[in-house]
């Protein structure tokens, strides 16, 4: 299978006044499609910044980051938002859906920020619905769904415009047992049927029987991965 994205010696230095922090110590990994990864460790060991990274939110100090095959860390600071438009699906902890609209103009949002418009618009947020089960909640706001439904509305925005890359962050943090399964099943089955590469940040142990590989992360570095 084709590497969706590569990490190659990357480091991360963060600067606070007289203090340097190293975050990442010469780090690599890539993700193939159709491969769901689970990015583990203690906090502070460098998941999130390196999410961060992977998702072209943070430069590295050094390495290189390639999505598809390109390397972004040769590109200007002003071109990496529309590789993250094109590439990248992000799903958070909190959800970050919108509380005045509707699940589906959530997702009706993302497809028209990534080129969709007149009717295609609703008839691709009711297929993306459809796809995470959500099919009768179209109209419904988040304050009036499960923390359940929320992150799968928030999938199925994720996956607006047929990203090649779902990045997520904690996705199960904020739900209970059986919602927290049932995302990640679905996100499984995502990844699975779409051949898309998924990098899940997760503290929840329960989860490593959904990833096709665990990476463990410790003071920097990539401890073991399995």
């Amino acid at each position: 299978m084709t590497n969706a994205i590569e990490i190659r010696s990357v480091t991360k230095n963060f600067d606070e006044g007289s203090t340097k922090t190293l975050a990442l110590a010469g780090v690599d990994i890539s993700v193939r499609r159709g491969e769901m990864v689970l990015l583990m460790g203690p906090s502070g060991s460098g998941k999130t910044t390196l999410l961060s990274i992977m998702g072209c939110i943070l430069r590295p100090t050094a390495g290189q980051v390639l999505v598809q095959g390109r390397d972004v860390t040769a590109m200007k600071e002003s071109d990496l938002p529309a590789v993250r438009l094109k590439h990248i699906g992000f799903v958070f902890q909190g959800f970050n859906l919108f509380p005045t609209l509707t699940a589906g103009e959530n997702v009706e949002l993302s497809l028209k920020l990534k080129g969709y418009r007149g009717e295609k618009v609703k008839d691709e947020a009711r297929r993306l619905l459809t796809l995470v089960g959500l099919e009768a909640k179209y109209d419904a706001f988040p304050g009036d769904i499960s923390g359940g439904q929320k992150q799968r509305v928030a999938i199925a925005r994720a996956v607006a415009g047929e990203p090649e890359v779902l990045l997520a962050d904690e996705p199960t943090a904020a739900l209970d047992t059986h919602s927290g399964k049932s995302v990640v099943e679905m996100m499984r089955r995502l990844v699975h049927g779409q051949g898309k590469a998924a990098v899940i940040v997760t503290h929840d142990a329960r989860l490593t029987e959904y990833a096709d590989r665990v990476v463990h992360l410790e003071d920097g570095l990539i401890a073991n991965a399995a």
